[in-house]
């Protein structure tokens, strides 16, 4: 067998599992995997400026395409903890990246050596696995593990920790004879199937639940033809989104207290029968589970065991990848001799709901400043169908969810469950990385964009293009608009007199400058009818250059987003709409 270093051996296992990819920061615990990177030529590396960024390009490189597996790269210390951020995103969302970091030789792992952390310890919670690799020998067993765990039953996050010395050591090592270990996925049995559907033929008004995991799962197809041959109205979660298209007759809409459509609750309130797939029931869907779950059937189906009955207890659970589960229920329904309901009516029913003028908020403002919802508008206007929105959490993101429209499966790249400010940016990097045809579109409040906003460089340097929509408030909008409930508005305000910039007043920061300063184009708007030549004119600059293209809007500096505390109770705080005209990207204006 050949002779080479651990950490050439790590290499080739990499590029055997797929890899071609990296986003790093190099640094000296760490440099031997670099030299073997170099060494082996294979593996093209993004540098990021800041290591939580390099760990949010990882993420959105694999929410992007199916089968990817994003990698991420730190030395010790600070290296190492800059990306638990990261890790915890993508496990909170059952996203698989490989977190690699360098570390303290073995000697000095106890003596509080130079940026010597228990990183192993630290990452423990927010990963599948974590470890700090203490012998030579175990380095390509580990990595092959590594990616065995990332990709069986509920997918996340891993953590591999390399001592200096254990890098650099030679082992014995034969890649020739290397094979991937079997992927393993629970899947549901015909009787378990079976059951569900008998609990379908007993429903007057089923809804599907279509979650994340049927995307992680790669299973949108599946979903659409079960919805089609049954009938059945689909309802997305906020990570579902895409799994059927907005425009389909079969989506009713989304649940929830925030990122939710009036028609989506309006229906769900209606319904009898529940089937959740590759669901969490995260509380910004459900709202209270007493009137969530009142009068209502729930089936559970879900990739992870301990995850059916964590929130509420189902009428009946399954432990299943959703690809098998919905092959699985397409194989019996179309073997079902007495046939199912028809729901027919129900379904139109929900879809007359979505058509409804009255169901609609408000788009149209010709306000100046610009109000947010405009803008939404003509994102969808300028951007149509292909576009590939990322974002994170904040009044930005909530809207958004209202207001934009997604037809495909992994074209709405959003941190759902952590929503960490920051992190759009490098994932729309990662994103771009992942597929450089795509139409990327991110969409920041201020706040967001300023946590991690040196990673435009990156974009320049490494020419990916895409555009950043910034709406600019000025203000943490989301916790303004939480802290009326206290009656204040306190340490929320980012406005001040930029003596740099006086044409912008108080709106603070000069993101046309610094993006420009960071090798990127950027347009500013302030009036709302400029919007729609703003955005030709970003496709335009990114199609030149092919950087990074900022454009950010000026708004009014409050305005509350529709949202409360019950989905039977969702406050309206602006004007609905009461004719298209009001809101004519609408999916109701469509029909």
């Amino acid at each position: 067998m050949a002779r080479m270093r651990a950490i050439d051996a790590a290499v080739m296992v990499m590029r055997k599992e797929g890899i071609t990819t990296a986003f790093g920061v190099p640094g000296a615990a760490i440099n031997p995997l670099y030299s073997a990177m170099k060494k082996d030529g294979g593996i093209d590396h993004v540098l990021a400026r800041h290591v939580e960024g390099a760990s949010h390009m990882a993420e959105g490189y694999t929410r992007a395409v199916p089968g990817n597996i994003g990698v991420c790269i730190g030395t010790s210390g600070p290296g190492a903890t800059d990306m638990i951020t990261g890790l915890y995103s993508a496990s909170a969302d059952s996203i698989p990246i490989l977190c690699i970091t360098g570390q303290a030789p073995r000697a000095r792992l106890h003596k509080e050596d130079f940026q010597g952390v228990d990183i192993e310890t630290i990452a423990k919670p927010v990963t599948k696995w974590a470890v700090t690799v203490r012998e030579p020998g175990q380095v390509p067993r580990v990595f092959q593990q590594a990616f065995h765990v990332m990709r069986s039953g509920r997918r996340g996050p891993v953590l591999i920790d390399l001592p200096f010395d254990v890098q650099v050591a030679e082992i014995e090592f034969d890649i020739d004879t290397y094979e991937a270990l079997p992927v393993y996925q629970p899947k549901a049995s015909r009787k378990q199937l079976q059951k569900v559907i008998d609990m379908l033929a007993a429903a007057k008004r089923p809804v599907i639940i279509a979650g994340g995991g049927i995307i992680n799962a790669d299973a949108t197809e599946e979903l659409v033809r079960f919805a089609e041959l049954t009938g059945i109205p689909v309802i997305p979660t906020l990570m579902g989104w895409g799994t059927i298209p907005d425009d389909h007759p079969l989506m009713i809409g989304m649940v929830g207290i925030q990122t939710s459509h009036r028609y989506g609750n309006a229906s769900f309130l209606e319904s009898d029968v529940v089937i959740g797939i590759g669901v969490r029931w995260a509380n910004r869907h459900t709202g209270s589970l007493e009137v969530y779950t009142k009068d209502r059937t729930f089936v559970h189906i879900d990739i992870e065991p301990t995850q059916i009955g964590r929130v509420f207890n189902p009428d009946y659970g399954v432990v299943s990848d959703a690809k098998s589960a919905l092959t699985g229920l397409l194989e019996l329904t179309r073997e079902r001799t007495s046939g199912l309901p028809d729901w027919k009516d129900w379904a139109k029913s929900c879809h007359e709901r979505k058509r409804e003028v009255s169901m609609q908020r408000k788009t149209h403002f010709d306000n100046v400043p610009v109000k947010p919802q405009r803008v939404y508008e003509e994102m969808n206007r300028a951007f149509g169908k292909d576009a590939c929105y990322v974002t994170t959490i904040g009044l930005s993101q909530i809207a958004a969810a209202q207001m934009l429209n997604v037809f495909k499966p992994r074209h709405w790249i959003n941190s759902a469950q952590a929503g960490p400010l920051g992190w759009t940016l490098p994932a729309a990097l990662g994103v771009a990385k992942a597929d450089p045809t795509r139409q990327v579109v991110a969409l920041s409040g201020d706040y967001d964009f300023q946590f991690l906003i040196e990673e435009l460089a990156v974009g320049a340097q490494f020419k990916l293009p895409y555009i950043h929509v910034v709406v600019n408030n000025s203000y943490l909008g989301l916790i303004r608009q939480a802290q009326r409930g206290f009656d204040m508005d306190y340490c929320v305000q980012l406005s001040f007199e930029n003596i740099n910039a006086p044409e912008i007043g108080q709106y603070g920061v000069d993101h046309k400058t610094v993006a420009e300063g960071l090798g990127c184009k950027a347009i500013r708007v302030t009036r709302p009818e400029d919007l729609g030549a703003a955005f030709a004119e970003a496709r335009k600059l990114m199609a030149q250059y092919q950087v990074p293209v900022v454009v950010e809007v000026i708004l009014e500096r409050v305005t509350n987003i529709s949202m409360g505390a019950e989905i039977n109770n969702v406050v309206e705080n602006e004007p609905l709409a009461e004719n298209h005209g009001d809101a004519p990207t609408t999916i109701a204006a469509m029909y």
